[in-house]
C-alpha cells in the first residue's frame, strides 16, 4: 500500500520489511533548499541538462528507500536531470501532514527549479506521491500561483483506502474510520489516534485523526485511485489533468486487493484525462511490485524505458 507504501515498521504483507538491509551508498548531486523543503538533484553526465523530472516519494520514504530512482537518474535522456523531493511529509511527518500542504511545498520546488533555467519539469509521482501529483491538478484550493509543470507520471497510483482495508479486520476498520470522523467532527482532526488503532498498519507513526479519514474512508482528501469511484468523481479528478500523462501500474503491487481488474481500473481513467496520455499506460508494468525494490532488473529496465521514451516525448 502507499504506507511508503513501504511501510516498514507494519505488517508482515509489507514487501520492504522483508527486504534485506541496504549496503552504505554515496550519491553525487546537488541539495536544494528550499526552505521548509528540499530536493536532491542526483548528479549525471547530463547534470546541466535542461529539463527536470521532480520525483516524489510515497508515505514513510526518504532519500534511497526507493532503488530504482538512482538507476532512472542514470539513464535519463541527455537533456533530462532527476531530482528527488523531502517534504515536510517524508519519513514519519506524513501521519501529521496532507496533500494540500505537499503540493504546495512542491510547487515552491518547481518555482525554484524555473529561476534555476529548467525549461521543462514533469513530475513523476511513486505511491502517494501519485495522490500529490493528482492533487497537483484537481484540488478545490488549488492556488493561483501554483507553478505550471510539463507533463506528469504516475507509478503505483493504488488505493490507500483499499490497502488498508486489506490488512485490517473489518470490525476494527469500521471502529477506527468511525472514531476518526468522530473526532474531525468535534474540532480534534490533528489530535494523534491511539496507537492501538493505527498500529496494525502504520506501526508507532503517529497519524492525526484528519489524516486517517483522508487514507481511510470514502472520499477522503487521498481518495484518487479506489476501484469503486464513479464516473463523476473521475471526471472532476483525471479529468483536471491537462497535461501530457504516463501511468506504471504494477501487475504485481501488493497492495492492490486481488478482486481488482488492475488493467481495467487504468483504462477506466484514461478516458477522462484532458490532457495526451501516453498509449504505455494502457499496459501494466510487467513483473512490477509496488517499489521495485527486489524486482527483477528487466523490470526496472522496462520502467526505465517507459519513463525515457515518454519524456523524450514531451
Amino acid at each position: 500500500m502507499s504506507y511508503s507504501r513501504n511501510h516498514s515498521t507494519s505488517s508482515s504483507s509489507s514487501s520492504s520489511s522483508m527486504a534485506p538491509p541496504q549496503s552504505p551508498s554515496a550519491t553525487s548531486g546537488t541539495l536544494h533548499h528550499v526552505p521548509p523543503v528540499s530536493a536532491f538533484e542526483i548528479s549525471s553526465s547530463s547534470s546541466s541538462s535542461p529539463n527536470l523530472l521532480l520525483w516524489i516519494g510515497g508515505l514513510t520514504d526518504t532519500y534511497h528507500s526507493v532503488d530504482y530512482v538512482y538507476q532512472l537518474a542514470s539513464s535519463l535522456p541527455q537533456s533530462w536531470s532527476l531530482a528527488q523531493t523531502n517534504l515536510s511529509s517524508a519519513g514519519s511527518g506524513w501521519g501529521i501532514s496532507s496533500l494540500s500542504q505537499d503540493v504546495n511545498e512542491i510547487s515552491s520546488l518547481v518555482s525554484h527549479f524555473r529561476a534555476q533555467g529548467k525549461q521543462k519539469i514533469v513530475l513523476m509521482g511513486h505511491s502517494t506521491g501519485c495522490q500529490d501529483c493528482l492533487h497537483y491538478f484537481a484540488s478545490e484550493d488549488k492556488r493561483g500561483d501554483r507553478a505550471t509543470v510539463d507533463g506528469v507520471i504516475l507509478q503505483a497510483s493504488v488505493s490507500d483506502r483499499e490497502a488498508i482495508a486489506m490488512d485490517m479486520d473489518p470490525t476494527n476498520l469500521l471502529h477506527a474510520n468511525s472514531l476518526a470522523e468522530s473526532w474531525c467532527k468535534d474540532g480534534k482532526g490533528e489530535h494523534i489516534l491511539p496507537l492501538n488503532i493505527t498500529a496494525s498498519n502504520f506501526g508507532r507513526n503517529p497519524v492525526s485523526a484528519r489524516r486517517w479519514v483522508a487514507l481511510s474512508c470514502k472520499g477522503g482528501e487521498d481518495d484518487y485511485f479506489s476501484s469503486d469511484l464513479d464516473d463523476e468523481t473521475l471526471k472532476n479528478t483525471f479529468g483536471k489533468i491537462d497535461k501530457p500523462l504516463l501511468i506504471l501500474y504494477g501487475e504485481e503491487d501488493e497492495y492492490v486487493p486481488k478482486s481488482v481488474d488492475r488493467k481495467a481500473l487504468v483504462n477506466k481513467w484514461i478516458p477522462f484525462v484532458k490532457g495526451k496520455v501516453d498509449e504505455q499506460s494502457k499496459e501494466l508494468l510487467g513483473g512490477a511490485s509496488h517499489n521495485l525494490n527486489g524486482d527483477d532488473q528487466e523490470v526496472v529496465d522496462e520502467l526505465i524505458k517507459r519513463v525515457s521514451r515518454f519524456l523524450t516525448s514531451i
